[in-house]
């Protein structure tokens, strides 16, 4: 393939995954406003988020399919601009009954990007035969990173938080489109058949259900961990260590700037380390940072928040790499990628949407650093269930990450 066509279809993925990150940015650090403009307890909140989760699960297993039938290129022009204008549903919602409602209909948006974007990653990956995915992540925590300092910035100003989950929802489905134009182009149909026949055959031998299970415990592992941080983390610091509401946003942006600039690093790190050391890592760091966030109301009072934070920053440094690692060693068994990551993505980004719901019925029961120990103990899974995996997985098929080549810009 032209090379300047692959240098094309990367910028394009690297805007679709700040995109994506900017919208899913701007409702975690919204939520907060939306809680108390709504009235919300935590068990609310906590069913609102499940029902956002039971829309994005459905709609990943359906994007699958459609991805290998229609191409991820043709998914992300419809997906995009839907994933951001759904948001206007819950900015605007009125009652509780209603963020309900239309909850589900902004888990739809969810979920169909996810499982386009990762796919197309992928795709761009084989095309540069050298780890990139990681950098695609790091732009998404970029977007979301961006997102925080945006909602803490309006809201410093005086400005309803609701007014900016308005404004996400009307201009950046728009800026999806331009993104969309510089994807990597159809095959031609023959071509098409003949790959997803040879890759259909090595993805068989490949992914085993055993191994997609495994995969799947530490992508939902993983997921869960980082969800309680997207979801909960102001929160935390607004309910458990009384921050005021501008500076509350800023626990989930240190999470999500940590998580940004080791996922920017990720690639180099990966081919250096090798996957399976990296990704023990990542849970080992994770688990570490929850530690100290669950600790952090024990430090004296002027330094609690300050502890959160840095307890979220050694989150995020663990989390950055999970998913780039295992999405690229999904990506090397070959084949159409569509439903081995719909089924991956599902499992994994369960633990994303569901976790932060079943969080919140925890934490209802109990408390909220109680409920937090749900995240600390999956975090140590992701190094328990992650190195086997992947290990498994490279020893059959060498992945991208395992087989660096020279940079090519």
């Amino acid at each position: 393939m032209n090379k300047s066509v692959g240098q094309r279809a990367r910028i394009g993925v690297f805007g679709l995954f700040f995109l994506s990150g900017f919208v899913m940015g701007v409702w975690a650090a919204g939520l907060p406003s939306l809680t108390e403009r709504l009235g919300l307890d935590p068990a609310m909140l906590g069913t609102a988020l499940l029902l956002i989760s039971t829309g994005a699960l459905v709609s990943m297993l359906v994007a699958g399919p459609l991805v290998d039938r229609f191409t991820s290129r043709r998914v992300c022009w419809v997906a995009g601009p839907f994933s951001a204008v759904v948001l206007l549903g819950p900015a605007l919602a009125g009652s509780y009954p209603w963020l309900l409602v239309l909850s589900v209909v902004f888990g739809l948006g969810l979920g169909v990007i996810e499982v386009a974007i990762n796919a197309h990653s992928v795709e761009v990956e084989r095309v540069y035969a050298r780890p990139i995915i990681s950098a695609f992540h790091g732009t998404w925590s970029l977007g979301g990173a961006v997102a925080g300092l945006l909602t803490a910035f309006v809201l410093q100003l005086g400005i309803e938080g609701q007014a900016l989950l308005v404004a996400a929802g009307i201009v950046v489905p728009f800026l999806y489109l331009p993104a969309a134009r510089l994807l990597l182009p159809e095959p031609p149909p023959a071509a098409a058949q003949g790959a997803a026949a040879e890759g259909g055959a090595k993805q068989a031998v490949g992914l085993r259900w055993g191994l997609i299970a495994l995969l799947g415990l530490a992508a939902f592992a993983g997921h869960l961990s980082e969800g309680a941080a997207i979801d909960w983390a102001a929160l935390h610091a607004r309910w458990i260590l009384g921050a005021d509401e501008a500076a509350a946003p800023l626990a989930y942006t240190v999470f999500a700037v940590a998580m940004t600039g080791v996922r920017l690093l990720g690639d180099p790190l990966r081919a250096r380390l090798g996957s399976v050391t990296t990704i023990r890592l990542a849970g080992l760091f994770a688990t570490l940072g929850y530690i100290l966030v669950l600790a952090s109301p024990q430090v004296p009072a002027g330094l609690q928040v300050a502890a959160a934070w840095l307890g979220w920053a050694l989150a995020g440094v663990g989390l950055a790499t999970v998913v780039p690692v295992i999405f690229s060693a999904v990506g090397a068994a070959g084949g159409p990628v569509g439903k081995a990551l719909s089924l991956v993505t599902a499992f994994g980004y369960s633990g994303l949407l569901v976790g932060p719901a079943v969080l919140g019925f925890v934490a209802k029961e109990t408390s909220l650093p109680v409920a937090l120990v749900i995240p600390a103990v999956m975090a140590a899974v992701v190094t328990l269930s992650g190195s086997p995996s992947i290990r498994a997985l490279t020893s059959r098929s060498k992945a991208p990450a395992e087989t660096p080549v020279p940079a090519r810009d």
